[in-house]
């Protein structure tokens, strides 16, 4: 695990004065769950991201959830249907909606955006930088 990615969880965490969104941040169990239902595996940064930053409530930034009431807003499961069927590529995994775009991770751990106009060009290299640029920094 990168201590960036602490650092930036932790700065997000003091933007925020710790306020968080009702839904309970997922254990283990639940993470392990949605993968099993979508048959692939979070990488370390983001299971950190899911049990430490998902829930935070900050600026315009929403990220997606994972609960156990798969209709709630924002559900993981249900954004990456809707995703998948506006075209965003099947290897990305949707992290954030906004307004119909998403920040997705990619295979290789950079966030990227699309837009409902198709691919961008705009990425960042890992989930912290992510954070620290997007969410915090507001670009």
């Amino acid at each position: 695990m990168q201590s960036k990615l602490i650092e930036a969880v932790g700065a997000l965490i003091n933007a925020s004065a710790g306020e968080r969104i009702r839904l309970p941040a997922p254990d283990d169990e639940l993470i392990d769950s949605y993968e099993s239902q979508m048959e692939i595996t979070f990488g370390d940064e983001y299971r950190y991201f899911l049990k430490n930053a998902s829930t935070i409530n900050f600026g315009n930034i929403e990220p997606l959830v994972l609960s156990r009431d798969i209709n709630s807003r924002g559900d993981l499961l249900q954004a990456i249907k809707i995703a998948r069927r506006l075209g965003v590529p099947f290897k990305w995994l949707p992290v954030c909606e906004d307004n119909g775009d998403y920040y997705c991770l990619d295979q290789t751990g950079n966030i990227r955006f699309w837009s409902g106009d198709g691919v961008s060009s705009e990425s960042w290299p890992t989930l912290a930088d992510w954070i620290i640029d997007v969410w915090i920094g507001g670009n």
